[in-house]
């Protein structure tokens, strides 16, 4: 199993920028009115930000997980940590993603990386493109609209592999999301054969194991 720290300069490049984005696109947010951020909100990287990307990596590395989902790719900062631990295992990354424009940066940023050819992105609703993919999956990643995340859950769990992996974000931050948040860590926990545990890493994560 590698290590992050081991990661090839272009990847650690890409996401360095990536995270350079996020520093101003912080800082601009917090100048904005609770109307113009709704309105601009498409607009934001949003990541999951490094500890979380980095426990995804490790995540696909310790597991070996070669299929992999990212249920929201948003502009690809965890599809590239996700897309690089693909690449040292021999796996693949499908990503869904709403706006075409965002998955034409993040491909952009994953050509950079050199990870370009360990993605497939599907762009549409997230929920018809899940209902479409047959599965099974090693490894998941859910970070879209919040409310979607149990219609998502719902759609999944048949779809998951022995031993497959679950994780969710924003389960504690932004506050406005705990409403979703606590709904979809009640329907995984009364899930069949599912075990999960909240960590309070980044935004907050639920990482939800299939047995």
């Amino acid at each position: 199993m590698s290590d992050p720290a081991a990661m090839d300069k272009a990847v650690w490049a890409v996401l360095d920028d990536y995270e350079a984005r996020a520093t101003r696109e912080e800082a601009l947010w917090s100048t904005l009115s609770s109307e113009e951020a709704a309105r601009r909100r498409d607009e934001m990287l949003l990541p999951v930000g490094r500890a979380t990307g980095t426990l995804l990596n490790l995540l696909v590395k310790a597991g070996e997980a070669r299929r992999i989902l990212e249920v929201g790719s948003s502009y690809g900062y965890s599809t590239t940590w996700l897309a690089e631990g693909a690449r040292a295992v021999g796996g693949k990354v499908t990503s869904l993603e709403l706006k075409v424009e965002k998955t034409r940066y993040a491909g952009a940023q994953l050509a950079r990386a050199g990870l370009a050819d360990y993605v497939e992105f599907r762009i549409g609703d997230a929920l018809a493109s899940l209902k479409a993919l047959a599965g099974p999956f090693d490894l998941v990643l859910i970070d879209l609209w919040k409310d979607l995340y149990v219609p998502v859950f719902e759609l999944l769990h048949p779809k998951l592999a022995q031993g497959a992996i679950v994780v969710a974000d924003n389960m504690l931050q932004p506050e406005s999301a705990r409403v979703h948040a606590r709904a979809y860590r009640e329907r995984v926990r009364a899930a069949p054969e599912m075990t999960s545990v909240l960590l309070s890493i980044g935004n907050g994560i639920e990482v939800s194991r299939y047995q």
